[in-house]
């Protein structure tokens, strides 16, 4: 079947029950293997069943709290309405807890949530290094994620829940998490985001009431065109409309362990598709990923996400362009006061605001090309780290990641000296 999928263009509005199983096949199987393992074989061989539920508890007591670091739950609401998840977590060691570090929030990935930064072992897990070295170290979870706590109204059953994408993200989510530290804080606010994390980053930023509440930001794999993306599984996808596609079949939330994903997941990689090597075709060869955590990273990920924010990417990756949702002619036109969404102006971020990104020679999501076009667009010079066999999932799960990047990045963050108070 992977061959034929090479030559077959479905017309984006089809609803045959045969092209319905396809597309979602192609999508599961694209999207779960960004969390999997180096093949998606590896599920079977694991005896990993992906229909297990996520376990019982809260992010603290299941990844923090087990390590002996201190952890506490916060729950925010947007101006829309989202109630959010925030975690705090701070240094075992006494003395630590006594003199508490500039607080640095945490932004994750697509389909991924706060946990994601301390699925490796604590020495090789960010959020817990970051702790290590006195860092106040807040955990941000995004709308629809589950250690974020739904709507104050919506279910997440109904359409309206799922009717965002990454734009609402960084200008609610991203906006009121910043606000709610550096106010419970009285100071700055240091970010740091792998993917997902930086395009809301980035996003945010050029506003100037969102910067303003800023002290520095480091990028892991930063994101912001997608014009020359060299995934080929992904630029199949794009280029036959399938997040179009989705969204006509009505689907709204993309939840790969609801049940029409775990009873796909049985057949996408059981005789239909070629899966051998799938993760690599997509994110790029990451060469420090530890295999043998494969089942536990699958016992909390992918969490969902919504059609609507994977269609937002799909758009950069057709038009190169970082801008807002584009609705079509009409809708922008009522919307935004012209016909094309307006664009995120990179040079809108201060030329004050210390920048630090690192990025890899084998990442097909963050190419090379496209990061040099972010750093053009940018007033000032960030700090760069360039990892030429590192690919997308490395930056937060190489058991080398210490070494190659994350002692650079704490360097970065304490030249910014102590965290300086709101005026």
């Amino acid at each position: 079947m992977s061959k034929a999928f090479a030559g077959t263009s479905f017309p984006p509005t089809s609803t045959g029950f045969m092209t319905k199983l396809v597309a979602m096949m192609v999508l599961l199987s694209f999207f779960l293997s960004l969390f999997a393992s180096h093949i998606a074989g590896e599920l079977s061989e694991h005896n990993f069943h992906f229909d297990s539920p996520l376990p019982d508890g809260t992010l603290c007591s299941l990844v923090v709290q087990p390590f002996g670091y201190p952890c506490s739950e916060h729950t925010i609401q947007t101006n829309d309405g989202f109630l959010l998840g925030l975690q705090r977590v701070s240094s075992p060691a006494a003395n630590l807890r006594k003199q508490l570090g500039p607080p640095v929030l945490l932004l994750h990935g697509l389909f991924m949530a706060g946990d994601a930064w301390f699925l490796n072992p604590p020495e090789e897990s960010l959020g817990f290094i970051l702790a290590d070295h006195g860092f106040d170290v807040w955990v941000g979870n995004v709308r629809g994620t589950h250690w974020s706590h739904g709507h104050k109204s919506l279910s997440v059953k109904d359409k309206d829940f799922w009717d965002w994408s990454w734009q609402e993200l960084a200008l609610c989510d991203l906006r009121e998490m910043i606000s709610f530290i550096s106010s419970t804080m009285m100071s700055k606010v240091s970010v740091v985001g792998h993917s997902q994390g930086t395009i809301i980053s980035l996003a945010a930023l050029t506003q100037s009431d969102i910067a303003e509440m800023v002290e520095a930001a480091a990028l892991l794999s930063p994101i912001s065109f997608l014009g020359h993306i060299s995934s080929q599984f992904v630029l199949r996808m794009v280029s036959m409309h399938l997040d179009e596609m989705i969204l006509a079949m009505g689907i709204h939330q993309l939840n790969f362990r609801s049940k029409w994903g775990v009873n796909l997941m049985d057949s996408v990689c059981a005789g239909h598709l070629n899966c051998s090597d799938l993760l690599t075709s997509i994110t790029g060869k990451n060469c420090c990923f530890n295999d043998s955590l494969v089942d536990y990273y699958l016992g909390f990920e992918p969490h969902p996400s919504s059609v609507k924010n994977v269609h937002h990417l799909f758009q950069m990756i057709r038009t190169d362009t970082f801008a807002q949702y584009d609705y079509g002619i009409i809708k922008n036109l009522l919307l935004y006061g012209k016909t094309k969404p307006p664009e995120f102006n990179l040079g809108d971020i201060p030329k004050s605001l210390p920048l630090w990104m690192a990025y890899g020679g084998n990442d097909a999501l963050a190419d090379l090309t496209d990061v040099q076009d972010l750093l053009k667009k940018l007033q000032s010079t960030p700090e760069l780290v360039y990892l030429e066999n590192y690919g997308h999932l490395d930056f937060i799960v190489s058991v080398n990641a210490k070494n190659d990047l994350y002692d650079n990045m704490i360097s970065f963050l304490n030249s910014r000296g102590k965290s300086s108070t709101l005026k």
